[in-house]
């Protein structure tokens, strides 16, 4: 019999939890993993019993015609990689030597964020227009690499 294998199984995962995403503009996900054990995930969104965008109207960056990656502040979402990173801090857990596994690749705000986590490895399935994260996580060690689907 044939089974999928890990890489597979836990981009899989990270594709499952962007279904969950309520953002106007890009679904996200993702899943951090240790041990082939998945310790934390999560997916883009405004914070807890906070509204969502399509609850006001609209996404505001689109509505400013803000160009993808640029004016994140503006973004009422938190990014995958950041709710995944802050549900491992509420259950206690270590990020260090984890890999994420991320259906986009994440941008300079979350890259500081991955590598202070300890993170050494980073899946992803789709590029991100950030040149800064990019670079920044290969300076920091992290392995990055691009998911081919078998």
């Amino acid at each position: 019999m044939s089974r999928i294998s890990w890489e597979e199984f836990f981009m899989e995962m990270a594709r499952l939890a962007a279904c969950r995403s309520t953002c106007l503009r890009r679904r996200v996900g993702a899943v951090l993993v240790k041990d082939n054990r998945a310790i934390a995930s999560g997916y883009n969104g405004p914070p807890s019993e906070a509204a969502h965008c399509a609850d006001l109207g609209g996404c505001l960056r689109e509505k400013l015609g803000v160009a993808p990656g640029e004016r994140q502040e503006l973004c009422r979402a938190l990014h995958a990689e950041q709710n995944a990173i802050l549900q491992l801090a509420i259950t206690g857990l270590s990020g260090i030597g984890a890999t994420l596994y991320v259906t986009h690749h994440p941008c300079f705000t979350c890259a500081k964020m991955i590598v202070q986590l300890g993170v050494r490895r980073i899946v992803y399935a789709e590029g991100y227009p950030d040149e800064f994260a990019a670079k920044f996580l290969k300076e920091a060690g992290v392995e990055v690499c691009r998911y081919v689907s078998s």
